[in-house]
């Protein structure tokens, strides 16, 4: 039988982090939203009110609900102030070496019961629960972008997740009316593994001159019924993300199909990220996006 979660802790206030604690909050879970810094948790709070109102806008949810879930969401700049909760979702940046550290400060403060999952879009959980004290009860639960208008959540379990934290965590996401898509514990998993190479292969396409940056997206736009060009798509997700992804698939799967596009290298080095930096294979600086290439 699964465990009642009641409060639910995220780790990280960007775009999936503030995403995560807006469905869960929306859902009746308290939720405890931390990051590193004040300033950072008064954006995202500021971002979930914004998507919420816009829901009541289009009458999906009422004023009432949107006021009950900010009312149960509160922020913490430290983990300590995670420490009762039920289950707590790392949304951190997708580099390894950060989310280790997490978890390694994480388990000293957590109830022994409590679930960890984290919200990776390619690492190993396997690799990720060995470093904490609880690899039965650690868990993938990635969740897709944007987090309140996308159904689909993809489960990992890692090699020593128990029955017990699976089964959690499936009521816990059926609870926020998300589809679950259960996954192996392999390089990606199954979203990412399909949709990462495509971008890669477009950004591919662009830098061998194939086509243009409007040329691209439109021919997937207009040829396979895209709702988003791929590169657009790529700018959305953040040039850095997709490039973390690419090499885990890279490095993980050992295949030179995997190999990241220079040109994607370039831009990510360049800090041309995409939305979040105003650049990326679109310039989002004036009125209009104008492509850069």
């Amino acid at each position: 039988m699964a465990v009642t979660i009641k409060k639910v802790g995220v780790i990280g206030s960007g775009q999936m982090g503030n995403g995560i604690a807006h469905v869960a909050a929306l859902a009746g879970f308290d939720v405890v939203l931390n990051d590193v810094s004040d300033e950072r948790l008064k954006s995202a709070m500021a971002t979930i009110n914004g998507h919420l109102s816009r829901q009541v806008a289009k009458q999906t949810i009422t004023e009432d609900a949107r006021k009950k879930a900010l009312a149960r969401i509160t922020s913490t700049e430290t983990l300590d102030g995670l420490a009762d909760c039920d289950l707590v979702i790392e949304s951190a940046v997708e580099k390894e070496e950060v989310k280790r550290k997490i978890f390694h400060e994480l388990c000293s403060v957590l109830k022994p019961e409590a679930i960890i999952a984290t919200n990776s879009s390619s690492i190993s959980i396997t690799r990720l629960a060995s470093s904490t004290d609880r690899p039965e009860r650690f868990i993938g639960i990635h969740f897709m972008n944007p987090v309140p208008a996308m159904e689909l959540v993809e489960l990992i379990r890692g090699i020593a997740t128990d029955d017990l934290t699976f089964d959690t965590a499936k009521e816990f996401v059926t609870r926020m009316g998300k589809q679950i898509a259960v996954s192996e514990d392999f390089p990606a998993f199954i979203v990412n593994r399909i949709l990462l190479p495509m971008i890669n292969e477009a950004i591919y396409t662009l830098y061998e001159g194939v086509g243009n940056v409007e040329a691209i997206d439109a021919a997937m736009k207009l040829g396979a019924h895209h709702p988003m060009g791929p590169l657009e798509l790529a700018d959305f997700i953040g040039l850095d993300t997709c490039l973390s992804i690419m090499q885990v698939l890279h490095e993980g799967l050992a295949d030179s199909k995997y190999r990241p596009c220079p040109l994607l290298v370039k831009y990510v080095e360049a800090g041309w990220l995409g939305r979040k930096t105003q650049r990326g294979f679109y310039d989002y600086r004036g009125d209009k996006p104008v492509p850069t290439r």
